[in-house]
């Protein structure tokens, strides 16, 4: 299928071939028929990707304080590699489409359902098919066509300001910025019974603000503006602002302040320099508020991912029933939706599009695309390179690997697949949800196809190893399917976030070798730690003392919102199961022992992420980890302290190792961070390539995993 997607490294517009999205939970499918652009949002996109590196970092301030940071911590050259990275990302454009169901994964509805056939709005992307949350759609009535229905998520935006801004029938407002969100929201004030003023320097959309209901409009400077108002509202100012512009100047919302009435209200739809001046709010009472594009519900992922509805007794109005009321108006007549349209192109003509936004050759406002069913393919599955033949055969008991690789993330890209490529084995396909990113990095590193049902690669016979870097929650289920159809699995950690998982893929695991030839597929979890240089090193120079040792591992692991994923206990499992584990593995590896006791103490105002580890191992040795998310950012990530019989080592970060009465080492830099992805990866290829067992002994992959979990109960 075709999609819109954006270069952040250089702004250019790409038309590209993606397989079609994979079906998720709580989420339907559809066949796009029309896509509006958000000419304000896409515009500023369009800016920032054309913008140089200069440019970049002034508008994203933040964004620079953490490369600093990490620069300070892992180095400049891995800093670079991640930033390029990410702006080398795609970046799928839209958020207004309308189209046909033509599947859906959906347990209950909060309304009437949604079947295959029906017609709907969505915030899908600029795409011939996209995957949407049950609670990101609405049915469009009979009466109201594609062309107009595909206004109903701007209309949303519009809407959630003006339901903040609480109009009552008679009150005043004024509109500044008459663009699309402009448009539509004097159509909303006045269907409320309020009459409303527009602001705009473009003539045009003046004259056209006065046929869709305002009884004034205009452009003038500050001055002129407070004066005229003055006049229009008998010298009371009015009632309340809607800024619907797009702009980094102050002056919309200074001028907001301006010719309000005293206790009036303004409310930021568009975005505004925000920096405000106290007397203009303090004089008159004045109150201001941002509003959250659609409505209550967005950017809760409870909402918009998982489908859980808002009770509609306590939340009346949510992003869906916002988008329902939108399509009411439209149905009623009250909106007028085809005298927004100035622009309509197909698909394929994207590019054409985009010129006229950016560089604005001629007056626009509703740009739509179109999309045609002739030329639609609904395959979940794209080619993209030749197959090659990756090693050459070795005379070894094992096979050659061809990967498949489930998941495309930033870890995958900055990390997995560079190691993985550079073995030289071959890769035969990338899956991925949406499609966007699976592609991207198939044609980065050399995969034959992009597809974005996991089945496509486990029931491929060709492939017969797999590398697994998605969500923790879908691990255990990768693996044990992969194992049983006798694929050799990498999996990132960790290997799964419940006992009664691992107790599954014991089992599994245990079928396959149970007297198969070559000692069946091989299991490994990404514990790179005992891979890193610097770590072989020191487990060689303390090998010939034979004494137990006393390991000190210190984690500045830095705070993550509570409602990020990895926090979720369903999707995550929580840092200890998921981070943890990676020094737990570490320490049991330079130990060169079973764990006999462990205990946990954790910060009681923060238990989830600070804590502190004891371990005790079957041959004496001791091992503490540190793992603190209260700290400075600034501060080296990880440092790891091995003392034994008189000698000492400290590893700072895995870039420099000091070593303290050893005859013949005092220390190794290296030039690079290094925490022996490459070296890991590289092993468990060579694994597989030899016949030999796995890097990491299976059993003890099932002990760090299984104390991870009673450290985390």
């Amino acid at each position: 299928m075709k999609q819109i997607l954006q270069n952040l490294q250089n702004g250019n517009i790409e038309i590209a071939d993606i397989p079609c999205p994979a079906l998720k939970s709580e989420h339907q499918l559809i066949n796009t028929t029309w896509s509006l652009i958000s000419a304000g949002t896409e515009k500023m996109l369009l800016e920032f990707g054309k913008a140089g590196w200069i440019n970049k970092a002034r508008q994203q301030p933040d964004k620079v304080r953490q490369v600093l940071n990490k620069i300070k911590t892992d180095g400049f050259f891995p800093t670079l590699d991640a930033v390029r990275s990410k702006l080398g990302q795609p970046l799928p454009l839209g958020y207004a489409s309308v189209g046909v169901v033509t599947s859906a994964a959906v347990s209950s509805w909060p309304g009437i359902p949604m079947r295959p056939g029906d017609r709907v709005v969505s915030n899908g992307f600029h795409a011939e098919a996209t995957c949407v949350s049950k609670n990101l759609c609405a049915r469009v009535p009979d009466r109201v066509s594609d062309r107009e229905a595909v206004f109903t998520v701007p209309g949303a935006i519009a809407l959630q300001g003006i339901r903040l801004a609480k109009p009552e029938i008679g009150e005043i407002f004024c509109v500044t910025g008459l663009g699309l969100l402009g448009l539509l929201t004097i159509q909303l004030l006045a269907a409320n019974g309020c009459r409303v003023i527009g602001l705009d320097p473009d003539l045009n959309r003046c004259k056209l603000a006065l046929k869709l209901g305002a009884a004034d409009a205009f452009f003038a400077d500050t001055d002129e503006v407070e004066s005229r108002m003055n006049d229009l509202t008998t010298g009371r100012g009015v009632d309340a602002v809607i800024i619907t512009a797009a702009t980094s100047s102050n002056e919309p919302v200074h001028q907001a302040a301006s010719i309000c009435r005293k206790r009036g209200r303004i409310v930021l739809v568009g975005v505004a320099g925000l920096e405000l001046q106290r007397a203009d709010f303090y004089e008159k009472e004045l109150s201001f508020q941002v509003s959250c594009s659609y409505g209550p519900g967005r950017y809760d992922p409870l909402y918009e991912t998982k489908g859980h509805d808002y009770p509609y007794g306590y939340v009346r109005w949510t992003e869906q029933r916002n988008f329902e009321a939108v399509l009411e108006m439209i149905r009623s007549g009250k909106l007028d939706m085809q005298a927004l349209i100035t622009h309509e192109f197909p698909i394929e003509e994207a590019v054409a599009a985009y010129d006229l936004i950016s560089l604005q050759t001629e007056p626009y406002l509703g740009v739509l695309f179109k999309y045609s069913d002739s030329n639609r393919d609904g395959n979940g599955a794209i080619s993209i390179h030749k197959p090659h033949k990756g090693r050459s055969k070795s005379s070894s008991p094992g096979v050659e690997p061809v990967v498949g690789m489930i998941g495309a993330g930033g870890f995958a890209d900055q990390v997995l697949l560079p190691a993985i490529q550079q073995t030289g084995i071959r890769l035969k396909s990338i899956a991925s949800q949406a499609g966007v990113t699976g592609t991207h990095l198939g044609r980065k590193y050399g995969f034959e196809t992009s597809v974005t049902d996991n089945r496509q690669i486990l029931e491929d016979a060709d492939i017969n190893t797999v590398f697994i870097s998605t969500r923790h929650n879908t691990h255990a289920e990768l693996v044990m399917e992969a194992l049983k159809t006798g694929k050799h699995v990498f999996v990132e950690k960790p290997l799964c976030i419940r006992p009664d998982e691992l107790a599954e893929i014991e089992n599994v695991y245990q079928q396959r070798h149970t007297g198969a030839t070559g000692g069946g597929p091989l299991l490994m979890v990404g514990y790179n730690r005992r891979f890193a240089p610097q770590v072989l090193r020191a487990a060689r120079l303390l090998k010939a003392d034979q004494a137990p040792l006393s390991i000190t591992m210190l984690v500045n692991a830095g705070s993550i919102p509570a409602e990020h994923w990895t926090q979720d206990p369903d999707i995550g499992g929580g840092r200890i199961i998921g981070e943890v584990c990676h020094f737990i593995d570490l320490l049991r590896f330079l130990a060169g022992s079973r764990i006999r006791e462990h205990q946990i103490v954790k910060l009681e105002a923060d238990t989830a992420d600070t804590v502190c580890i004891q371990l005790l191992f079957q041959d004496g040795s001791i091992g503490s980890i540190q793992y603190f998310a209260n700290g400075h950012k600034a501060i080296p990530k990880e440092r790891l302290e091995i003392y034994c019989n008189g000698k000492a080592i400290q590893i700072d970060n895995f870039r420099m190792m000091r070593g303290y009465g050893f005859r013949d080492f005092r220390k190794l830099k290296l030039g690079r961070q290094d925490k022996g992805h490459n070296a890991e990866v590289k092993a468990f290829i060579d694994a597989i390539s030899s016949g030999q067992e796995s890097p990491i002994p299976f059993e003890q992959i099932v002990e760090t995993t299984r104390i991870s979990f009673e450290l985390a109960d």
